[in-house]
């Protein structure tokens, strides 16, 4: 007897997908593998499995490894050659609102 499957579609950014796909890839992981393992983890822990928090502060340098400081520094590195970011003044004008 055949097990009935179902299809899941997402969007999502292309640098996020390759790098995972990368580390699946080295790990022997196929993607649809991957997605079924998280499935079942949100079942299992009847929610996601992963606390979902907000930092309540940004580090300080000081609190941070240098491989930490180099991961945010490339992140923000990476975010502004694909302009993905906001104007300060447009920022700052939200603030205030």
């Amino acid at each position: 007897m055949a097990v009935k499957t179902a299809n899941v579609n997402s969007r999502m950014k292309v640098d996020i997908k390759q790098q995972a796909e990368s580390i699946l890839e080295r790990l022997g992981i196929p993607r649809s593998v991957a997605i079924d393992m998280y499935y079942r983890q949100i079942i299992a822990h009847n929610g996601i499995p992963f606390s979902l928090t907000i930092p309540s502060s940004v580090p300080a340098r000081d609190e941070m490894t240098t491989a930490q400081f180099n991961q945010m520094m490339a992140t923000g590195l990476k975010q502004a050659k694909a302009d993905d970011s906001f104007d300060v003044d447009e920022v700052f004008a939200e603030l205030e609102d």
